[in-house]
């Protein structure tokens, strides 16, 4: 099974695909994929304290990749496979390739081609996976380019990994409603 879960921030939807994750997992293994650190996220505390909160309330059997390169997770992880976030993995992506530079349609091929990776390695593989992300079309965006350009890159995101998935989860104020 495939499930993108999407939500706003502080929705719950990080909690609901953990539920989902141990709901496949059982007392067996996981492989929680943290999708950073960004160069600003090696400098920056609050993303090791969300990390280490993340690990903390999982089941020991669970292991942890951080790593920009969701498709190799994805390909190497154990079943089921958690996700969590791909905002993260878009500024993760972003950074990498010092891509803020780039025309709009520049950016636009190239967080296409960087997904067309996730969703062919989504495809491959036989694991669970549960996906997490932010909702960006209910979402509060920043009045400049890169807030619009963000939004706009992050839901082409989502519409394709959505589209590659068996369900789409959204994730409300701690209720799910399964599109």
């Amino acid at each position: 099974m495939k499930v993108l879960v999407t939500g706003g921030v502080r929705s719950g939807k990080s909690r609901h695909a953990e539920e989902l994750v141990l709901t496949l997992a059982g007392d067996g293994p996981a492989t929680y994929v943290a999708p950073g650190p960004t160069t600003d996220h090696d400098r920056d505390p609050d993303w090791a304290a969300r990390v280490a909160a993340h690990r903390a309330r999982r089941p020991a059997a669970w292991g942890t990749i951080e790593t920009r390169d969701v498709a190799a997770a994805l390909r190497e992880g154990s079943a089921p496979v958690l996700v969590d976030c791909l905002g993260t993995w878009l500024s993760a992506v972003l950074d990498e390739e010092q891509a803020w530079d780039l025309t709009t349609g520049q950016l636009e091929e190239l967080v296409a081609r960087r997904t067309d990776d996730v969703v062919a390695a989504l495809a491959a593989t036989d694991r669970d996976v549960v996906l997490v992300t932010n909702e960006v079309g209910l979402g509060v965006v920043p009045a400049h380019r890169s807030g619009r350009v963000f939004r706009d890159l992050l839901g082409a995101v989502n519409q394709q990994l959505g589209a590659a998935c068996d369900e789409v989860h959204l994730v409300v104020a701690g209720r799910v409603l399964v599109l």
